[in-house]
């Protein structure tokens, strides 16, 4: 299989104006189509939906689906927040900050940024209550050659011992939120 990349990431929002609205006005992604049916095309089963579709650029999609008919929507309680989450790349540190900047101004709650070594992130929620990471790549050539070389044994030490392996702890020793 020859894999090109996702056609779109899809996840679920409580109101599908008001979501475009937000990722069109704080993230400044392009709304590029909207699907809407009654009868689930895959399955047939009736469940009206409003399906929208966002660019997040470079061909990725951002999807969302409003389902008024469905259960509220929640999350799953036993995951903690921080784990799922969408994150985006920006051009470079000084995006990073101007994004943070930006979205402070507009009232919304930014942590970070963080420094993960190999990029720094801030965070915030979309109106879904969707984590959102804006990250911003610095890891050199080298550091990135690094983490290749140890993911594997990484993997197999962590399935072994469910502690976490120390090949990488350069990434965050020594670092804090500033």
């Amino acid at each position: 299989m020859n894999l090109r990349g996702f056609h779109h990431v899809a996840y679920r929002c409580n109101d599908a104006r008001e979501t475009v609205d937000f990722y069109r006005e704080h993230l400044g992604m392009a709304f590029q189509y909207a699907f809407a049916e009654d009868h689930v095309p895959s399955t047939g089963e009736y469940n009206p939906y409003m399906h929208v579709f966002l660019d997040a650029g470079n061909g990725n999609v951002l999807a969302f689906f409003e389902l008024p008919q469905s259960p509220k929507m929640g999350r799953d309680e036993n995951t903690p927040v921080w784990v799922q989450h969408i994150a985006l790349k920006v051009e470079n540190r000084a995006a990073l900050l101007a994004s943070k900047t930006r979205l402070e101004a507009a009232g919304i709650e930014v942590l970070g940024p963080v420094d993960h070594g190999i990029f720094d992130s801030i965070y915030f929620f979309d109106p879904n209550g969707h984590r959102l990471e804006l990250a911003a790549d610095k890891g050199t050539d080298e550091q990135l050659q690094s983490l290749n070389q140890v993911a594997e044994d990484m993997l197999d030490e962590w399935s072994r011992t469910r502690q976490a392996p120390r090949h990488a702890a350069w990434l965050h020793e020594n670092k804090s939120q500033k």
